[in-house]
């Protein structure tokens, strides 16, 4: 009776046994010993590169995953259309120190921020004002007027949760510039969104408000905006000299990358996992987020390895444009309502490929209740916290459709050392930590997939 099992198990598209634990250490077994994941994130950090949504990167991504799925045989393979910005930054973003009494002229580390106003060709001086985050500017008022504002609130230290603490002082890089630019400013430098003190400058996204001015807006890295504080505290008719050729050039098509194997039972109840394709024009886009594209691949590769049909269909997808507008994302949930979809649940991983730790959620008591009653399927793979509240930013358009919205949730003390950077590489990413995320969002979909939620 045993043999004959075995034989069942094994052949492809035979519906599983219901023996969850050896089925999920199958999915870890397969995957930490012949996975795909780190290869094909190889494949897309050093042969494509950094993926800016409208860049001829962005296309050779979109064309190298359409085919990746195909060689796979996954059930169907297709693109979806989408209308992305197409924001370049069109040569070397400057910040410097003019007229320091202490050290003189002062190169810092700069990044302009996405779809940044440049400054043109010839730059822009002025004198520079600290503020403590949105709320320092609130309070500093007309004070910005002619100036150019500078915000240096630093992530949060005492918070464990790094992602908190990116949380409470990343407005004033996305709003920075709206904001400044209501009270006269001409230009604005952030602190970048780290948790270390180092010389490496982050970018990231910002948005101008159409009632006012678009004013330029770059950021430094932690080190230099320590001394650039000092050094106001010091002299306070510092000046900076800020250049950016940060350009907004309209919108370009695009698409998602998307590939499913049908339910053998369910087929209407569809479980989306995936990542966003798209990365800044620095760096590889290895943690942020080729990681999780290539995870979301491998979980129907494995399926298809291990010969299993799903009773509910599994759909990997690859969004477009998370990190500049998140047409992708919305683009997605317009067209799953449209056709009348059924998500059941949607898994995003956008945290980096780092160790693997838990899922967040958001959804009805209900489904978290179901998630949290798993805990001891993951457990011996040091997987355990499955309480945390969160999601992902591609699947939060689905959420007033009804499904579960499920983050991967890696450990996170290292993820803003790399976030938005030119250190964010492939050899920055673990092998194993990598394989061990593929591997636990496999088997969360397994589960949605047998049991529903």
């Amino acid at each position: 009776m045993k043999k004959l099992l075995f034989v069942l198990f094994l052949l492809p598209g035979i519906s599983l046994a219901q023996n969850h634990e050896e089925n999920i250490q199958s999915i870890f077994n397969l995957e930490l010993t012949k996975g795909h994941t780190y290869e094909n994130l190889r494949y897309l950090c050093k042969d494509i590169g950094h993926r800016l949504s409208g860049s001829p990167q962005a296309a050779a991504a979109v064309e190298y995953t359409r085919q990746l799925m195909e060689s796979y045989g996954f059930d169907t393979v297709y693109l979806q259309p989408v209308m992305v910005p197409h924001w370049v930054r069109g040569g070397k973003d400057e910040v410097k120190i003019v007229n320091s009494e202490k050290l003189g002229t002062v190169d810092l580390h700069a990044l302009a921020l996405g779809n940044t106003q440049g400054t043109g060709s010839s730059g822009l001086v002025g004198e520079v004002v600290e503020v403590q985050g949105l709320g320092g500017l609130r309070a500093l008022g007309e004070g910005a007027k002619g100036k150019i504002v500078f915000y240096n609130q630093p992530m949060d230290p005492t918070k464990v949760n790094t992602f908190q603490a990116y949380s409470g002082a990343v407005g004033q890089r996305g709003s920075g510039a709206a904001e400044a630019s209501k009270y006269g400013a001409i230009g604005v430098i952030v602190r970048s969104m780290s948790n270390r003190i180092d010389h490496i400058p982050h970018t990231g996204n910002q948005r101008y408000n159409p009632d006012f001015p678009e004013i330029p807006s770059l950021a430094i890295s932690t080190q230099d905006a320590e001394l650039l504080s000092e050094l106001l505290k010091e002299q306070s008719d510092l000046k900076v000299f800020l250049k950016s050729q940060g350009e907004m050039r309209g919108q370009v098509l695009s698409y998602n990358v998307i590939g499913e194997i049908r339910g053998a039972e369910r087929p209407d109840e569809i479980i989306a996992v995936g990542g966003h394709l798209d990365s800044w024009d620095v760096g590889e886009g290895a943690h942020d987020d080729g990681a999780g594209c290539m995870q979301a691949i491998e979980v129907l590769r494995i399926y298809k390895e291990l010969g299993w049909k799903p009773k509910r269909t599994i759909r990997a997808v690859m969004w477009m444009n998370e990190e500049n507008g998140l047409m992708g994302g919305r683009e997605y949930a317009r067209v799953a309502k449209e056709k009348g979809e059924k998500h059941i649940a949607a898994i995003e991983s956008d945290s980096g490929g780092f160790l693997p730790i838990g899922f967040s959620s958001t959804g009805t008591e209900t489904q978290r209740s179901k998630l949290a009653s798993w805990r001891d399927y993951f457990t011996p793979y040091n997987i355990w916290k499955l309480d945390v509240p969160g999601g992902g930013a591609d699947i939060g358009p689905l959420r007033d459709q009804g499904p579960i919205l499920i983050g991967l949730h890696p450990d996170s003390q290292r993820y803003f050392i790399y976030h938005h950077t030119a250190a964010d590489i492939f050899e920055a990413v673990d092998q194993r930590e990598l394989e061990l995320g593929a591997a636990a969002m496999t088997a969360l979909v397994y589960l949605i997939e047998q049991e529903g939620i």
